[in-house]
Parts: C-alpha cells; sequence; structure tokens
C-alpha cells in the first residue's frame, strides 16, 4: 500500500489523505457558496442614471445623498469617480455589469478576475459596495446574451470568492416582469418554460449563494395595459374597501395592490420549481411624473402618489399576502429625471428631482422617519425657474400682484425685500407668496411653467442687512450666487 511520510511524522496511508483533502475540498467548496443577502431589515434605495445634461460632479452627489438621507443606491454601471466620491460615506451602493460586457465577462475567467479587481477590491471597503446586478434584462431585452448570463456571473462570483468578498457582496441579474407569465391570479404563475434551461441554473445559484431575485416591477405599465381590468386605485397603492380588492381564487388572498401581486407572482413562479428559500429584490419600481397625450396618468400626483405610498409599505415591513414575513427592499426608479433620454416623455420624467437637484414633487412620507429629506411638506417655496424670459416672468409677475391679490407691498422701492433689484427675485417673492396663501396646493406654483416648488427658503434671499446676499443650499453646499442688477 502506497504511503506519505515527512521526517517528523508517522506514514499517512494515500487513501487517507486523498478522503482528507476530499473532505477539505468539500468543505472549503461549501463554506464558499453559503454568502447571504446581507440587508436583514427591508431599504428603500434609488437608481442612479446618468443621461442628464448637467449631472451634478460625484462629490455633489454624494453630498446630496447624504442630506436627502438616502442609504442604498444602484448605478448602471461601476463609475469610478463616482466609487471614489463614495468612499466612507456610508451610502450602500449596487453597480452593474452593463449588457455590452457581457460578452467578454461570460467568455473568460481572466476578464472576470480583472473586472472584480477593478471595480471592487480597489475601492471595497471604505466604499460599501454591496451588490453586483449583472447585466439588465437580458433573457428579454437581449436573448442572444442568455447563454453567457450564468457563465458571467458564475465567474464573477467565483473571482469573490478569490478575494473573500463573497458573503459581503451578493451577485444576480435583474429581469423584467414579463419573465412570469399568467401573473394574476399569483398563484397561476409561471416562468416563461422558454427561459428554463437559464432560469433553473440560475435560481440554484441564488439559492446555494444566497442572493435575491432581482426583478424590474412597474405597475404603472400593468395598468396603462389593462385599463379597464386594473383600477388605478390599485396600481397606486390607495386604500381599497374589501370588495374591491383582488382575489386569488385558488389561495383567497386578498391583494390591495398590484405590485404585491407582482412580487407573490414571482414566488409562486419559484416554487413551482420547488426554490422556496430565495427572495425578491426589486431592482426598479416607480411611477412617470409627465407623458405626451397617450400617457394622461404620467401626473406628479400620481407619481407623488405611488412612490410615496411604495416608501411607507416597505417601512411598514408588511411583506405581501403570501409571504407577510418578508418585506421586499425596492430601488425606486429613479433619483433624476434624465432629460436626455429618447421619447416617449415619460422616459426622461422618472426622477423623483430634476438634474439640478431640485425636486420633481415632493413625496409624503414624513412620518416614517428621515428618509428622503425632500418630504418638506411643511416646509416647500415656490421660486421662478432659471433662465426664464424677463418680459414672461414680469407678466406673470404683475398676474400674481394684481389678479392674483398677492400683497407685493414688500417688493416696492425702497422696502426690505426690493433687494436684489430684478425680475426674477420679485417673481420668486410673489409667486411664494401666491403659493403659500393658496395652501401649497396643486397648481399653485405653476405660472405656466414659470414656477418651480424648491426646498430652499427664498426668504433668503431678502435681507435687511446691507450686504443683501443671497444664500441658497444647493447639492449641500453654501452657494452665493450673481444677480444681475
Amino acid at each position: 500500500m502506497a504511503t506519505i511520510s515527512t521526517s517528523n511524522s508517522t506514514p499517512i496511508p494515500f487513501f487517507v489523505l486523498i478522503f482528507l483533502i476530499l473532505t477539505t475540498f468539500i468543505t472549503l467548496t461549501f463554506a464558499s457558496e453559503s454568502s447571504s443577502y446581507e440587508e436583514k431589515e427591508p431599504f428603500v434605495g434609488v437608481n442612479i442614471g446618468t443621461d442628464i445634461s448637467n449631472i451634478l460632479s460625484p462629490q455633489n452627489l454624494v453630498s446630496f445623498l447624504t442630506q436627502q438621507k438616502i442609504t442604498h443606491i444602484r448605478l448602471y454601471d461601476a463609475n469610478p469617480n463616482i466609487l471614489e466620491a463614495l468612499s466612507g460615506s456610508n451610502i450602500r451602493v449596487i453597480i452593474s455589469v452593463p449588457n455590452n460586457q457581457l460578452l467578454g465577462l461570460g467568455s473568460s475567467n481572466i476578464t472576470s478576475s480583472s473586472w472584480i479587481h477593478k471595480n471592487v477590491v480597489v475601492f471595497y471597503p471604505k466604499t460599501l459596495i454591496t451588490g453586483i446586478s449583472v447585466g439588465d434584462e437580458i433573457l428579454t431585452t437581449v436573448p442572444s446574451l442568455s447563454t453567457l448570463l450564468l457563465p458571467a456571473i458564475q465567474g464573477l462570483y467565483n473571482a469573490l470568492v478569490s478575494s473573500n468578498l463573497h458573503k459581503k457582496i451578493i451577485i444576480s441579474t435583474p429581469h423584467a416582469a414579463s419573465i412570469i407569465q399568467n401573473p394574476f391570479p399569483p398563484s397561476q404563475a409561471f416562468f416563461n418554460q422558454t427561459l428554463s434551461s437559464v432560469i433553473i441554473p440560475l435560481l440554484n445559484f441564488l439559492s446555494r449563494t444566497g442572493s435575491p431575485l432581482m426583478l424590474n416591477l412597474y405597475p404603472y405599465y400593468v395598468f396603462m395595459q389593462n385599463k379597464g381590468l386594473v383600477p388605478i386605485e390599485n396600481s397606486l397603492f390607495k386604500p381599497l374597501l374589501p370588495n374591491k380588492e383582488m382575489v386569488d381564487p385558488n389561495t383567497l388572498l386578498h391583494y390591495s395592490n398590484v405590485l404585491d401581486a407582482m412580487i407573490d407572482a414571482a414566488y409562486f413562479s419559484m416554487k413551482n420549481l420547488n426554490f422556496t428559500d430565495v427572495v425578491v429584490l426589486v431592482t426598479e419600481t416607480g411611477w412617470p411624473s409627465k407623458g405626451d397625450s397617450k400617457e394622461p396618468y404620467a401626473t406628479k400626483e400620481n407619481a407623488d402618489t405611488y412612490n410615496s405610498n411604495l416608501i411607507k409599505r416597505v417601512f411598514d415591513r408588511s411583506g405581501t399576502p403570501l409571504h407577510p414575513e418578508i418585506t421586499s427592499s425596492v430601488y425606486i426608479y429613479e433619483l433624476f429625471n434624465e432629460d436626455l433620454r429618447s421619447p416617449p416623455v415619460s422616459e426622461a420624467n422618472w426622477g423623483l428631482f430634476y438634474g439640478n437637484a431640485t425636486p420633481t414633487y415632493l413625496l409624503h412620507v414624513s412620518e416614517i422617519g428621515t428618509f428622503m429629506a425632500n418630504d418638506t411638506t411643511n416646509q416647500t417655496y415656490c421660486v421662478a425657474v432659471d433662465g426664464a424670459d424677463s418680459k414672461t416672468l414680469q407678466a406673470a409677475l404683475d398676474w400674481a400682484c394684481g389678479p392674483g391679490r398677492v400683497n407685493c407691498s414688500e417688493i416696492q422701492p425702497g422696502e426690505s425685500c426690493y433687494q436684489p433689484n430684478n425680475v426674477k427675485s420679485h417673481a420668486s417673492y410673489a409667486f411664494d407668496s401666491y403659493y403659500q396663501t393658496q395652501g401649497k396646493g396643486p397648481g399653485a406654483c405653476d405660472f405656466k411653467g414659470l414656477g418651480m416648488i424648491t426646498t430652499s427658503d427664498p426668504n433668503l434671499l431678502w435681507s435687511s442687512s446691507a450686504t443683501r446676499v443671497a444664500v441658497i443650499v444647493v447639492d449641500g453646499n453654501w452657494l452665493l450666487p450673481h444677480y444681475p442688477q
């Protein structure tokens, strides 16, 4: 019998040595595959797109996120400047592999290792990278790449294992809701069977590594495609009478909103394939605040209602009818309006903020804590937009001080708010006065597109001191804007 010996030990039978090696290998393998989804408490994050004409600098972006109490973000790439700016911020970030990089990653382990080193290792842990989303809706938008999806994910995961980061960073891929067929009632939902060759191995990987199933879920599109069947109230999380709720006839579970039904459809679809330990992470959801004539429900009021109620629901930790013990975390699409996006109009109007970091509308979530500091429902103001034509502004100012019944005595020569003496400052005074007297109601800050809601107090524009300097907080920084005399 062959033996292995060392100078200071008793000879070890060869088969015993092989057994020990295999045992160690199996132990290490299972240890490397036992990572878990670290976020134990449900959270609300935001997606950050960059198709913006005047995008904030990475430093100002991080200051703005901190100011807004936003703790989780998702990027559509692995922008090194943003990742560097996030260093030490305690903001958790999911980075992404763009679809056009999938081919290289799915074909080469060396490329995967290089990607992880370049985009993760050099930043972690100062920058809290918590996840990697590989591609975006590959199975439905770029099916030709579907065979490369799991090899790319596995290659990146192996690189995380080599860097001992596999228990700190989740890895998955976002899917469109359309991978699930027959979604209502949820109990009858199932994955598109033509995708089984990818879905089943992927779910095996997610189950083995403790990673979530990433889904982009949009009740807005469900409503638009099923207007007559799906009430707007169900899509916006509005309170419903029991007889207005959707009922699954197989389980008798009641669904008061579309999003819960979509999430449970995913859970039933996984259960049909015998997967019960993979949680759903909603990587995108939201509602557009503006649309063209074919999208009449893309309004600021509906966007405010959807996202405000969504945030409350997550922080209520109420789960879904099927899984009340599991509340899915969500990433709102999106932080900023991306004004460079192609038509339709709604594509450029999903943001909670404009590109200059002023709110598109004001969320009503003050009761849930400090999240989203732009929820200043009782501290909002109306000012004149930048770059407006002075003659048009003057006409709006005249209307506010005339038919609008605003008391404009304070902006007359010699009075406390006369300086700075320019039409924009005077219009901001009048616009805000009208906005406040109208109870900050819908449309009270429109002025035919010349008014803009802000959280910066315009009263700071007027000072009783001799300097009369305008001070505004933008992106977390104190600015001293120049006003033409």
